[in-house]
Formats: C-alpha cells, structure tokens, sequence
C-alpha cells in the first residue's frame, strides 16, 4: 500500500492497458488516503469481457482489505464507467468514484443509463466528473488512431 496522486496512478495504468493492446482504461482504489488497489483493462489478456480496470481494482482491494463492502474508500477512473461497471461499484458501496473522460457511447454515470440515478440503485457514491479529463482522452484517442 502506498500513498500517491490517484489519478496520476490511474492513467499509468491506462497507458500499461494501452501497451499491452488492451483499451487504455486505469482504476485506483483509495482507501484512508493510501492506494490499496490499481488495474487497467485485461479483457483481451484474461479472455474475461468483465476484466474491466474497475472490476479488476474492486478485486483486489477486497481481497487486500479482506471485506466485500469497500465503505470509506473511493474509485479514480479515467473513463467514465459502463453499467456492469456502475454495478460493481453500487455494489461495492464505494463512497466517491472520480473519473476523467466522459463516454457519450459506454458510459452509465453522466450518459446512457446514468445507473447511480435509477430507483433500483442500491446505493450511489458521490461522483465527480473531469479529473485529468484531456490526458484521459488523448490516451484514448491515440490508441484508436494507431490501431485503425
């Protein structure tokens, strides 16, 4: 566990996702202000659609902090979270997501569904939108440029 700028973390391991051909999403659990949690996307890697960076950083913070509820801890992404995604983090209880990019096709915060607004929402953490948001999205759209 350490203690570090979360979002700087996060696009770290977006840029890692990006080298290794997956798309370049990075998530960072914070926890009592040390980083107990970082993925990128591993989708392709593992061959799991639910290998999202968020899924994979709710993981292991559980395991680290050894409880299914990550009450008190708070999610950096730097796109915004689809709906299995959205879920996870309802589902996780975790009390503040932060995210860069927005994503007007996949999101479910702030488009789409917006998931944390639904009456069937168990619980909504606090949300904040455009952290490092043109860093998030030029490594993005660098990577679906070189890859077309």
């Amino acid at each position: 566990m350490r203690r570090a700028n979360p979002m700087e973390l996060a696009l770290e391991e977006a840029r890692a996702a990006a080298a290794r051909g997956e798309v370049p999403v990075g998530a960072v659990i914070v926890c009592e202000e040390v980083v107990v949690a970082s993925a990128g996307n591993r989708t392709r890697e593992l061959f799991d659609p639910t290998a999202h960076a968020e899924i994979l950083a709710i993981r292991q913070a559980a395991r680290r902090l050894s409880r299914e509820r990550l009450i008190g801890c708070d999610l950096y992404v730097t796109l915004e979270p689809c709906a299995m995604c959205a879920g996870a983090i309802s589902f996780a209880r975790l009390r503040r997501l932060y995210f860069g990019a927005g994503d007007v096709k996949g999101g479910a915060v702030d488009n789409g569904p917006r998931f944390f607004s639904q009456a069937t929402c168990h619980h909504a953490p606090e949300v904040y939108s455009g952290f490092a948001e043109r860093e998030a999205a030029e490594i993005l759209t660098d990577f679906f440029r070189r890859r077309r």
